[in-house]
């Protein structure tokens, strides 16, 4: 993912959680705010230090950025993203994370049915 494509800085974060809306499962949160004018999505990810240690909180972000790569072409490119990582996700590999992350993502409406690739 490039990092043009990720949100980083806290004032971009908080716009996304006050004018935005969000859709939970056990695993993950996810936030979004439509931009108009935006020609391709934007993500942010927020992985808590009570998930774990370092390394742990890395992997679950690689899995979340690996996730998004192979969906970018199922993905609206009109919104900015924030996933926010539970406590389950620590004990997930990467088939899990992505399945999770297509089920917040198709519940929000925010996946093509046209496009929709195979778990």
């Amino acid at each position: 993912m490039r990092k043009e494509y990720r949100i980083k800085k806290n004032e971009e974060f908080q716009q996304v959680f006050k004018n935005g809306k969000s859709f939970a499962n056990r695993q993950l949160v996810l936030y979004y705010l439509k931009k108009e004018k935006q020609e391709h999505f934007r993500i942010g990810l927020s992985v808590s230090k009570r998930i774990g240690v370092a390394v742990v909180r890395n992997q679950i972000k690689r899995y979340l950025r690996q996730a998004f790569h192979e969906l970018e072409n199922t993905i609206d490119p009109r919104y900015d993203l924030v996933i926010i990582a539970r406590k389950p996700t620590k004990d997930m590999d990467f088939h899990q994370v992505k399945k999770s992350l297509t089920h917040v993502l198709s519940k929000s409406r925010l996946l093509s049915k046209e496009k929709k690739s195979k778990i």
